[in-house]
């Protein structure tokens, strides 16, 4: 049996050294893997790339690393909700490759299948493919590093020929995710929101650390219900189902 469990999330990022590339799951605040975050947070690892949908806010998710100036970029398509992300980011502090939405999804799919890179049509005829976009600026507030153009074809693939982008795809040294059920093999189940970006990441890492909120045992999953095999996770820690969860924006009916 291969048995993937390490007895913390410590232990399981221990050897994530400075100026590693990530990828992080979680879309907004549901199913970011704080454990594993906070983890990281704690044995002082500094100067990483990572790549996410958002970067969580000032105090939760990905957040509690860039307030401690740990991040050299960000490959992300939604950065709203932090302001110190804005701070850093307009002051020349931390770099930023903004990317849309279904794109970086897919970036970090293909980066797991295999596929070196993809043509789509989104981000044709603005500065996602034109280039220009500011990715870092000076302290002066000019634009130090632009995004570059990038290749663009005409592809017909229905009988209209239309401009398509060239994307690269993403492989990252690790990946953490979060998911809410998984075996000692790795094989994962995701709740809800959770499952958005987080088998995405999990794809796109070299090596690749769940947290899980209940740890099974082979053969307790439906093989039908598994949402990522285990092929894709080397390393899974059980953080239990009493795990704080946050909400970004709660939104109540009044009575």
């Amino acid at each position: 049996m291969i048995d993937k469990t390490y007895p913390s999330a410590a232990a399981a990022v221990a050897d994530i050294p400075d100026g590693a590339a990530l990828a992080v799951g979680g879309f907004g605040l549901s199913g970011n893997p704080i454990a594993l975050i906070e983890a990281l947070l704690a044995q002082g690892t500094r100067d990483l790339s990572i790549v996410s949908n958002n970067c969580g806010v000032d105090d939760w998710g990905l957040g509690v690393l860039l307030n401690a100036k740990r991040i050299r970029k960000m490959t992300s398509s939604y950065v709203g909700e932090n302001k110190e992300f804005e701070r850093q980011f307009l002051s020349g502090e931390l770099e930023l490759e903004l990317t849309p939405q279904g794109t970086l999804a897919e970036k970090l799919r293909a980066g797991g299948s295999g596929i070196a890179a993809f043509y789509t049509q989104t981000g044709v005829g603005t500065q996602v493919a034109g280039g220009g976009l500011p990715r870092r600026y000076a302290a002066d507030g000019s634009i130090a590093v632009a995004s570059p153009r990038k290749d663009t074809r005409t592809f017909a693939p229905d009988g209209t020929a239309r401009e398509y982008v060239l994307e690269e795809a993403i492989v990252t040294d690790f990946a953490l995710v979060h998911a809410l059920r998984g075996d000692r093999h790795g094989n994962l189940v995701f709740n809800k929101a959770a499952r958005n970006f987080n088998p995405l990441a999990a794809m796109a890492g070299r090596v690749c650390i769940a947290q899980v909120e209940e740890l099974v045992e082979p053969g307790e999953l439906d093989p039908d219900g598994v949402h990522l095999p285990g092929v894709y996770v080397h390393r899974i820690i059980e953080v239990g189902t009493g795990i704080d969860k946050r909400i970004e924006r709660r939104t109540v009916k009044e009575a």
